[in-house]
């Protein structure tokens, strides 16, 4: 038996549909996240491209 969470239009919400449906835009987060979190990352690494164009910090 095997249960499967359905948004309000009856499929999968993991399932990759393109298109206005509650999936894609639980995808679009998902990778909105993913892409932020990267780039924290490379910032903290030291290679941040927007704060050398914005020249935020002084050097």
């Amino acid at each position: 038996m095997s249960i499967i969470a359905a948004e309000g239009n009856g499929c999968d919400r993991n399932d990759f549909l393109y298109g206005w449906t509650p999936q894609a835009e639980i995808w679009s987060c998902r990778l909105a996240i993913i892409s932020f979190l990267a780039y924290l990352l490379s910032d903290l690494a030291g290679y941040s491209v927007l704060r050398d164009v914005l020249h935020l910090i002084g050097y």
